[in-house]
C-alpha cells in the first residue's frame, strides 16, 4: 500500500511527461518518518522493488534499454536464470529467489560487466565486492531500502539514486586499487575509472561506472555515499572482503602484485655505499699523498746520504761501476782475469749470434738489391691481394659484441625465438613558441594549463607532417615501398593500420576527430582538450566519457601511453608537455635481406624527407634505425681527407728529416727524399699485407683498424728507419771495409734493438687478441702482424734500398733525379744538429747531479696523481661522440635525453623447458591468485617498487595471467563453435558459440594439462575488442614460442620497461641490475631466465672493461718483459726497468684521461694497447744502448745511450707523430678529436718524456751493471780499430 505524505503544505509538482518523485522506504510500524525539508516524499511498503524487467530503448546510450518502473514485491526468477544468477551473484540466492530482476536484466548485467570481469577477476575479493555492488543494485529484493527512482517516464526508470555505505565503497576500492592489467603495465583502474589510477578513489570510480558517458550505463545512477541513514534510506553496506582475504567459495587471497596488503614489507634498496674517504678526503688521494710524501722523504734522504758518503770518502759517482780495488774491474790492466757469470756469457753469445746473423743478412741485402726488392714486392703483392676479399664491419653489434659473449648469445636466442627487436623511426618535436594557454573545463574544476606544443594549430601541423610521412614512397629494386609494407601492425591481417606511437593517435590520426567538439553558441562542452585529458589517463579506453564519445585507442588497435608520446612534462602533468614524440616501429628481419632492404630503403627516404622539411613553428629532431650507421660511414668518408693530410705532413717531414745536409751545394745529393718515400711505402705495404692476409682468412676489418694501425705502424716503422739511417750517418767506415760490409756491421749493431722492440710489440699485440671485445681483438691481430711484417721489410727491402741510395750519394748523383750527377766534391762528414744537441747539451743537462732528483720527484709525483684518479675515469662511450659534429643525430640525442620519459623495453625471457601445463610451472611464473610469492612476475613487480635502484620502471606484462583471465568461464572471451571447435570471437553473435570451459568449480580453476594447450592458440590469435579486452594477439603474439602442432610452450617472455636512461652509467646500471634480477629469478624458480634489451649487446663490454683493460695491459707488459729479457741477453733487471717505465706511461695515460674527460671504452682500450706498443719504442732502444755501452759509470752510460738513441727516437717518433697528430684536431669527427687527437698526443708526449727524460735518469741511478762478457767481447772486437781509439778517448 502506498501512502503519499506531502510536507510544508505544498502540492506535488508535475512536469510535462515526467514525474519527479522523491521518496523513501517505509516499514509498517509505529516509527514516524523523518521529513526531508520541503521535498515531497513517497512512502511505500517495505521489501519492494524499484524496477523489474527491461522496457524502452535508452535515448542517451544507443543499444541499451531502460529498466521498467515497478514498485511491487519481488518476483520469482525463472529457472533458466538460476545458473546465470549463480554465475554473476554467487552466494546471493536471496532465499526464495524472489528478485527485482528477470533473466534479461541478468544478461544485460553480464554483458555490461565483461570488461571489469576480465580485468578485476584476477583478484577474487575485488571482483566479489564489485559484483555485490551491482547485484544489489540490479536484483536485490530490498531495493527500496537503498534506491530511489528520481525520474520516471511512463514505464521507464530514467534516473535513480543509489545509497551506498561509505565503508562499503572504500572497502571495495581498497580491494581493487592495486589490481594490475598485465598486458598494458598499468593498474586496472586506469582502464576502468575514467582517469589515471593514482587519481582514482572510491567516490569517482563508482560515479564513473554509473555515468551514462561511460557507454555502459543506460541511464544515470546517482550514488549517495553515507554510513548512516539519509532521509530514511538505509545505505547498502553489505559485507566486503579485503584483498588479502580468501572467499567462502574457496578462492584464495589476491596476489601481492594485485594487493599490497598481501605482500610482506616493501622491498628496501640497499643503502648507497658512501664514498671511500679518510679524514674527509678521497681515500685514494689521501693514500697517494702519504705515499708520495714518504717516497720523497726516503728518496731525498738516500740521495743526501749518498752525497755525504761520497764527499767523506772522496769518491765520486762518476768513478767506475765496479770497485777499482777489485781485480775484476773493467779498467783493470789485465782484462783476461775478468770472469763473467754463466748468465752474462749466455747473454753475450746470444747477442753475438744475433749480431752475426743480422750482419750477414744486411751485407747480403746490399749485395743483392734486385733479388731482395723484387721478392719483397712479390710477397707484398700476394699478401695485399687479399684486399679484394676485404669486408669492413660497420654493424655496431658485430663491432662491439663478441659472438661468444653472454649478451650476444642472449640476443641470438631472443631473435631466433621471438624475432629481432623492431626497428624505429622517431621524431621529437618542439616549438619555438613559448605561449602557454589555459583550458577551463565546462563542468567546472580548476583551470588546466596547456603547453604551446599542444595548441590545436600546432597539432594540426604535426598531424600533417605525420600523414606526409605515412604517405612516403621509397624505391627498392624498382618496387615501391610504403610504410604499410614494413610497419609493425599487431592486429594484421584483421587490422593493417601501422603502429604509430603519437599523441595524435588519441584522435585516430584524423583532422576531423582532432577538430571534433560539442557545444552551443555559449559554451563548448567538450573538445580536443577534454579528450586529451581523458586519454592520457585511460589510453586504452574506447570512449572518452565526454560529450564527444571518441575513442582513445590508436588506429592500430593498441593504447598509446602518454609517457611514450609526450616529453618535457613534470610528474604526470602531461598537459604541461613541451615536446611530442612520434615513433614509427618498423618490422625487423633476421635472415630476410629483401624485406630488410625495403625497410632500409624507406628509412633512407624518411631521412631525406626530414632533412628537407621546414616549418617555422616546429623544431624537429629525428632519427631512424640506420641513422647511426649512416653517420658513422659518412664520418669515416669525411675523415679520409683529415687522415690523408695528417699522413702527408708526416711523409714530408720524414723525407726531409732523413737526409743529413752537409752543405747547401750538396743538398740534392745528401737529401733522402726518395729513401724516405720508399720507407713510408714499406710501412704502408706492411699495413696492406696485414689487412690482406687476414682478409684471406675471412676476418672482417673494422674502422678502428683502418684508422689506427697506419698511425701505429708509422710510429714504429719510421723510428726504425731513422735508427738505421742515422746510425750509418754517425758511423765511420773502417779501413778496407766495403759499403755492404759497413751496412751489414751497422745492421748487426742496431737490428737486435729493432728486433727487440718489434717482436715485443708483436707478441704483446697478439696476446691482446685474447680480449673478448671484437674491436680490440681485431685491432690486436692486425697490428701485431703489421708491425712484424714492417720489421721484416725494413731489414730486407729497406736495407737494399739504403745500399742503393748510398751508392747514389757516393757517386754524387742527385736524389730523385739520379741520372744527373754533381761535379766531384769531397764529402765532409759531420754529426747532425739534433745529434750534437743531444750529445753536447741535452744529455749532460738532464743528468746533472742537482737535476736528477728533481726529475725523479716530478715523475713520481705525476705517477702518484695518476694512481689517485685511476678509479675516477668514467666508463662508457657517450653516443654523441660517435657522430660528426655537424650530424643531425646530435640534436636527436640531445632531445632524447631531455624529453623522453621512459627507457628501453626489457624482456625477461624464460628459456624453453618450463612446463606451463602444470600448476607448479604456472605458479613459478604468474602473478595472480595462487602464484608463488617469489614467482617471476612477482619479483619483477617488487623490483618496480624500487625503480630508482632496480631501474625497472613498471610491472611486467604477463601473457600467462591474461590468459587465465581470458579463459575463465564467466568471461565471454573464450568461446568456440560447437559444431567445428573453431575459435569464436567475443564480438560474434551466434547461438552455436559456447564457452570453452564449464561454469563449474573445476571449470573456474586454471587450465592445466591438455586444456592449457588447447585454448592457448585461440588466446594468442584473439584480437581485443569492446567485449573482450584480454585478447592476446596484439600484446602477446610474439611473446610465446609455441611448439609445432601446439603441443607445448617453448620459450616465452615477460616485458616491462627500464627507467629513464641518459648517461652511459645509467645504461650500465640498468644492464647490471636486470641481470642480477634475472639471476635471482632463475634461482627461485629453478629454471633459466635471462633479461634482454636491445642495448645490452653494446653496454655489456663495460661490465668487464676495467678487468679487460687490466688483463690486456698486464698480458702485454708480461710479453714485453719476457721478450726484452731474452733479446737483451737475459738481462732481467733491464727488462724490469723497461716494463716499469712503460707501466708508468700507461698509468699516466689514465691521469690524462681523467683530466681530459676521456672515458674508458673499447676505443680508448685499443689506444692504451697501442700506447703499450709505442712505449716500447721510446724505452727499449735507450735501455739496450745503455746495456751495451762501454762507458765506466752509470751516468756516463746513460748519457751515451741518450745521445746515441735519443736523437733517433725523438726525430723518428716524437716529431714524426707530433705533426700528424695536430692535424687530427681539425677533424669533424668528435671521436677523432677526443680519442685520437687527445690520446695520441698524450701517448707521444708521455712516451717522449719518460723515454727521453725519466728513463735515462732512472738508469743513472739503478741501471744494470755492465755485462762483463759483453764488454770483453767488445774490447776484442774493436781491438786495433778506430772504435777502440774512440772508446778510449
Amino acid at each position: 500500500m502506498a501512502v503519499h505524505v506531502f510536507g510544508g503544505g505544498r502540492k506535488p509538482e508535475c512536469l510535462e511527461g515526467t514525474h519527479t518523485v522523491t521518496g523513501r522506504t517505509w516499514k509498517l510500524h509505529t516509527e514516524r518518518p523523518q521529513a526531508r525539508g520541503s521535498k515531497d516524499l513517497l512512502i511505500v511498503a517495505a521489501q519492494h522493488c524499484v524496477w523489474y524487467d527491461e522496457c524502452g530503448e535508452s535515448e542517451k546510450v544507443p543499444g541499451k534499454k531502460y529498466n521498467c518502473n515497478y514498485t511491487g514485491p519481488p518476483k520469482p526468477l525463472a529457472p533458466e536464470g538460476h545458473d546465470l544468477l549463480t554465475e554473476l551473484c554467487p552466494g546471493y540466492d536471496y532465499g526464495s529467489r524472489n528478485l527485482c530482476c528477470n533473466v534479461d536484466q541478468l544478461r544485460t548485467l553480464k554483458g555490461s560487466l565483461q570488461l571489469p570481469l576480465q580485468f578485476l577477476s584476477r583478484c577474487p575479493a575485488c571482483f566479489s565486492n564489485l559484483m555485490n555492488l551491482f547485484c544489489e543494485l540490479t536484483c536485490s529484493p530490498r531495493q527500496s531500502q537503498f534506491m530511489n527512482a528520481t525520474q520516471i517516464n511512463e514505464s521507464n526508470v530514467l534516473e535513480v539514486q543509489y545509497y551506498i555505505g561509505q565503508t562499503f565503497s572504500n572497502a571495495m576500492f581498497n580491494a581493487c586499487r592495486d589490481v594490475e592489467a598485465p598486458s598494458s603495465n598499468v593498474k586496472a583502474l586506469s582502464l576502468l575509472c575514467g582517469k589515471d589510477a593514482k587519481d582514482c578513489n572510491a567516490t569517482n570510480w563508482i560515479q564513473y561506472m554509473f555515468d551514462i558517458n561511460n557507454g555502459q550505463a543506460p541511464f544515470p545512477i546517482i550514488p549517495v555515499f553515507s554510513d548512516f541513514p539519509v532521509a530514511g534510506y538505509i545505505p547498502m553496506n553489505n559485507k566486503t572482503y579485503g584483498c588479502s582475504e580468501g572467499l567462502e567459495d574457496g578462492s584464495g587471497p589476491c596476489s601481492c602484485q594485485d594487493c599490497t596488503k598481501a605482500c610482506g614489507p616493501k622491498p628496501v634498496p640497499p643503502p648507497v655505499p658512501p664514498p671511500w674517504t679518510i679524514n674527509g678526503m678521497d681515500a685514494m688521494t689521501f693514500i697517494m699523498w702519504i705515499s708520495y710524501t714518504a717516497f720523497l722523504f726516503v728518496f731525498i734522504g738516500t740521495v743526501v746520504a749518498a752525497w755525504c758518503y761520497r764527499k767523506r770518502t772522496i769518491m765520486s759517482e762518476y768513478e767506475p761501476i765496479l770497485d777499482s780495488n777489485n781485480p775484476l774491474s773493467l779498467n783493470s790492466d789485465n782484462p783476461d782475469t775478468v770472469k763473467a757469470s754463466c748468465y752474462e756469457t749466455l747473454g753475450e753469445r746470444f747477442e753475438n749470434t744475433l749480431r752475426v746473423v743480422f750482419s750477414f743478412w744486411g751485407s747480403f741485402c746490399v749485395r743483392n738489391p734486385g733479388l731482395v726488392i723484387l721478392t719483397s714486392l712479390a710477397l707484398v703483392a700476394i699478401s695485399s691481394g687479399g684486399l679484394f676479399y676485404m669486408n669492413i664491419t660497420t654493424d655496431p653489434v658485430e663491432l662491439w659484441s663478441s659472438p661468444g659473449s653472454q649478451a650476444r648469445q642472449e640476443k641470438d636466442y631472443f631473435d631466433s625465438h621471438f624475432g629481432p627487436f623492431f626497428r624505429t623511426a622517431q621524431l621529437i618535436i618542439t616549438t619555438p613558441l613559448n605561449s602557454t594557454f589555459i583550458y577551463s573545463p565546462y563542468i567546472g574544476g580548476s583551470d588546466v594549463p596547456f603547453g604551446a606544443i599542444l595548441d590545436k594549430d600546432i597539432l594540426d601541423q604535426v598531424l600533417d607532417l605525420q600523414l606526409d610521412i605515412e604517405a612516403l614512397v621509397a624505391m627498392y629494386e624498382d618496387q615501391n615501398v610504403t610504410l604499410k609494407d614494413i610497419c609493425l601492425a599487431p592486429l594484421a591481417p584483421y587490422n593493417d593500420n601501422c603502429t604509430i606511437l603519437s599523441v595524435l593517435n588519441y584522435f585516430q590520426n584524423s583532422h576531423d576527430v582532432l577538430n571534433h567538439s560539442k557545444g552551443d553558441e555559449f559554451y563548448v562542452y567538450a573538445d580536443y582538450h577534454s579528450h586529451f585529458l581523458y586519454c592520457v589517463s585511460a589510453p586504452a579506453s574506447l570512449d572518452d566519457t565526454t560529450a564527444l564519445h571518441d575513442p582513445c585507442l590508436g588506429t592500430f588497435g593498441g593504447p598509446v601511453f602518454p609517457w611514450l608520446a609526450l616529453g618535457g612534462y613534470d610528474s604526470t602533468n602531461y598537459n604541461n608537455a613541451t615536446g611530442l614524440v612520434i615513433t614509427f616501429p618498423i618490422n625487423n628481419y633476421l635472415n630476410d635481406t629483401v624485406r630488410l632492404g625495403k625497410a632500409r630503403a624507406w628509412e633512407k627516404e624518411f631521412i631525406r624527407f626530414m632533412k628537407d622539411f621546414k616549418n617555422p613553428n616546429l623544431t624537429i629532431a629525428f632519427s631512424s634505425e640506420r641513422s647511426i650507421e649512416d653517420e658513422i660511414n659518412r664520418e669515416s668518408n669525411s675523415d679520409i681527407s683529415t687522415v690523408v693530410l695528417s699522413y702527408g705532413i708526416m711523409f714530408i717531414y720524414i723525407s726531409l728529416a732523413l737526409g743529413h745536409i752537409h752543405s747547401g751545394r750538396r743538398i740534392l745529393v745528401d737529401s733522402k727524399i726518395s729513401l724516405g718515400i720508399a720507407g713510408i711505402f714499406i710501412v704502408l705495404s706492411s699495413v696492406s699485407s696485414s689487412l690482406g692476409i687476414f682478409s684471406y682468412a675471412g676476418i672482417p676489418l673494422t674502422l678502428i683498424v683502418i684508422e689506427v694501425i697506419p698511425f701505429l705502424v708509422l710510429a714504429v716503422g719510421v723510428d726504425n728507419i731513422f735508427i738505421i739511417v742515422q746510425t750509418y750517418q754517425r758511423d765511420e767506415r773502417m779501413p778496407q771495409e766495403e759499403l755492404h760490409q759497413q751496412i751489414g756491421r751497422i745492421l748487426g749493431d742496431v737490428a737486435p734493438s729493432m728486433f727487440l722492440s718489434s717482436f715485443s710489440e708483436t707478441v704483446a699485440f697478439f696476446l691482446g687478441a685474447l680480449s673478448n671485445m671484437p674491436a680490440v681483438r681485431t685491432f690486436s691481430l692486425f697490428a701485431g702482424l703489421a708491425v712484424f711484417i714492417d720489421f721484416l721489410l725494413q731489414i730486407s727491402c729497406f736495407v737494399s734500398l739504403l745500399g742503393l741510395d748510398l751508392k747514389r750519394q757516393e757517386a754524387n748523383r742527385l736524389d730523385i733525379v739520379c741520372c744527373l750527377k754533381l761535379q766531384n766534391d769531397q764529402e765532409t762528414r759531420t754529426d747532425s744538429i739534433l745529434f750534437r744537441f743531444f750529445k753536447k747539451c741535452y744529455a749532460p743537462f738532464i743528468l746533472k747531479q742537482w737535476l736528477r732528483p728533481i726529475i725523479v720527484a716530478v715523475f713520481v709525483g705525476a705517477l702518484s696523481f695518476s694512481i689517485a684518479v685511476v678509479n675516477k675515469v668514467e666508463i662508457g662511450l657517450d653516443q654523441k661522440l660517435s657522430m660528426p659534429d655537424d650530424s643531425y643525430v646530435l640534436q636527436y640525442f640531445k632531445n632524447m635525453s631531455q624529453y623522453l620519459h621512459t627507457g628501453a623495453p626489457v624482456y625477461f625471457v624464460v628459456e624453453d623447458g618450463l612446463n606451463y601445463s602444470s600448476l607448479e610451472g604456472q605458479n613459478a611464473v604468474c602473478g595472480g591468485v595462487g602464484c608463488n610469492n617469489n614467482s617471476l612476475v612477482q619479483q619483477v613487480y617488487s623490483a618496480s617498487l624500487i625503480s630508482n635502484y632496480s631501474t625497472i620502471a613498471f610491472t611486467p606484462s604477463s601473457w600467462l595471467d591474461d590468459y587465465f583471465d581470458w579463459v575463465k568461464p564467466q568471461s565471454t572471451c573464450c568461446r568456440y563453435y560447437n559444431a567445428t571447435g573453431a575459435f569464436c570471437n567475443a564480438s560474434v553473435v551466434d547461438p552455436s558459440c559456447v564457452h570453452c570451459r564449464p561454469l563449474t568449480q573445476s571449470g573456474k580453476q586454471r587450465p592445466v594439462g591438455d586444456d592449457f594447450m588447447h585454448f592457448l592458440p585461440m588466446f594468442l590469435s584473439d584480437n581485443p575488442n569492446i567485449k573482450c579486452g584480454k585478447g592476446g594477439h596484439a600484446a602477446y603474439a610474439t611473446a610465446v614460442d609455441v611448439y609445432p602442432n601446439n603441443t607445448k610452450v617453448g620459450a616465452s617472455y615477460f616485458m616491462t620497461f627500464h627507467g629513464i636512461m641518459k648517461e652511459s652509467s645509467d645504461y650500465i646500471d640498468a644492464l647490471k641490475m636486470a641481470r642480477m634480477l634475472a639471476e635471482n629469478i632463475s634461482q627461485s624458480i629453478d629454471h633459466k631466465v635471462f633479461a634482454y634489451s636491445v642495448f645490452y649487446v653494446f653496454y655489456e663490454q663495460y661490465l668487464t672493461i676495467a678487468y679487460d683493460t687490466a688483463f690486456n695491459l698486464s698480458v702485454s707488459l708480461a710479453a714485453i718483459f719476457v721478450v726484452t729479457t731474452v733479446l737483451l741477453g737475459f738481462e732481467i733487471w733491464s727488462a724490469v726497468l723497461v716494463c716499469v717505465t712503460i707501466a708508468m706511461i700507461l698509468v699516466n695515460m689514465f691521469g690524462v684521461m681523467w683530466l681530459w674527460d676521456i672515458s674508458l671504452n673499447a676505443v680508448s682500450l685499443v689506444n692504451l694497447v697501442m700506447a703499450c706498443g709505442i712505449s716500447v719504442e721510446f724505452c727499449s732502444h735507450v735501455v739496450r744502448a745503455f746495456s751495451i755501452s762501454m762507458k765506466k759509470t752509470r751516468v756516463e752510460r746513460a748519457e751515451e745511450a741518450l745521445a746515441n738513441m735519443g736523437s733517433s727516437v725523438f726525430s723518428g717518433i716524437t716529431l714524426t707523430k707530433f705533426g700528424g697528430i695536430l692535424i687530427l684536431a681539425l677533424s669533424k669527427s668528435q671521436i677523432f678529436q677526443v680519442f685520437y687527437f687527445r690520446m695520441y698526443l698524450a701517448i707521444v708526449l708521455l712516451g717522449a718524456a719518460h723515454g727521453l727524460i725519466f728513463l735515462p735518469v732512472l738508469l743513472s741511478y739503478v741501471g744494470p751493471s755492465a755485462n762483463k762478457a759483453k764488454v770483453l767481447a767488445a774490447n776484442k772486437r774493436f781491438l786495433g780499430t778506430e772504435r777502440e781509439r774512440l772508446l778510449n778517448y
